[in-house]
């Protein structure tokens, strides 16, 4: 796996390297508004993740993850280490949980 000093970076990056959607959490799934699609636990993939923390504050910290869609679609989900978990389904935590 890549290493990369700055969130900026890594998103330009799986950009180039086809990772063009940009995917929204919900409480059941992940949503890309673009494509008006939502892709559920079993639906996806993360086949990368990058952990970020804050340069001044510890807390400011970011996830980013790759996500391969089972329909073919690419794209990034950028999260603020677990700060909309409580909302999350059983099967999302699950599937975001071993990335943290």
């Amino acid at each position: 796996m890549k290493s990369y000093a700055t969130l900026t970076e890594a998103l330009d990056d799986l950009k180039r390297r086809g990772y063009t959607a940009d995917f929204d959490l919900r409480p059941h799934c992940i949503e890309c508004a673009a494509a008006q699609l939502e892709l559920h636990p079993d639906d996806f993939e993360i086949t990368e993740f990058y952990r970020f923390e804050g340069a001044n504050d510890p807390g400011d910290s970011n996830v980013v993850y790759a996500i391969a869609g089972k329909n073919g679609l690419k794209g990034v989900l950028v999260d603020a280490y677990g700060a909309y978990s409580d909302s999350l389904t059983a099967e999302m935590l699950e599937k975001l949980r071993m990335r943290h």
